[in-house]
């Protein structure tokens, strides 16, 4: 089981960008695949999770959408209206079955990370 993630870059506060999480040796449609971040000197964070349901960390709830697409086998963050404290190294990661778990240690998969800079 892999996991890919794409699509980091550098905007300026206020834009856009979407990140896509394209899995392979197993289906999306039985996971729960997540989206953690960390910047330097703090701790890894949940962003967003999708089961077919969504879930958000308040501090992302109305700028950023997580979805998922069976065919394609992936998981997309769309993020608008960034802002600088947005910038980290996010990261998708993967468990089996549905859960709204938080906590990075319940996913035993993982992609590389993808640097996201926004600058003021």
């Amino acid at each position: 089981v892999q996991l890919q993630a794409s699509g980091g870059g550098l905007v300026q506060a206020g834009g856009s960008l979407r990140l896509s999480c394209a899995a392979s040796g197993l289906p999306v449609s039985r996971c729960t695949v997540a989206w953690f971040r960390q910047a330097p000197g703090k701790e890894r964070e949940f962003v967003a999770a999708w089961s077919g349901w969504t879930y958000y960390a308040d501090s992302v709830k109305g700028r950023f959408t997580i979805s998922g697409d069976n065919a394609k086998n992936t998981v997309d963050l769309q993020m608008n209206s960034l802002k600088p404290e947005d910038s980290a190294v996010y990261s998708c990661a993967a468990r089996l079955g549905s859960y709204t778990d938080t906590s990075s240690s319940e996913y035993p998969v993982w992609g590389q990370g993808t640097q996201v800079t926004v600058s003021s």
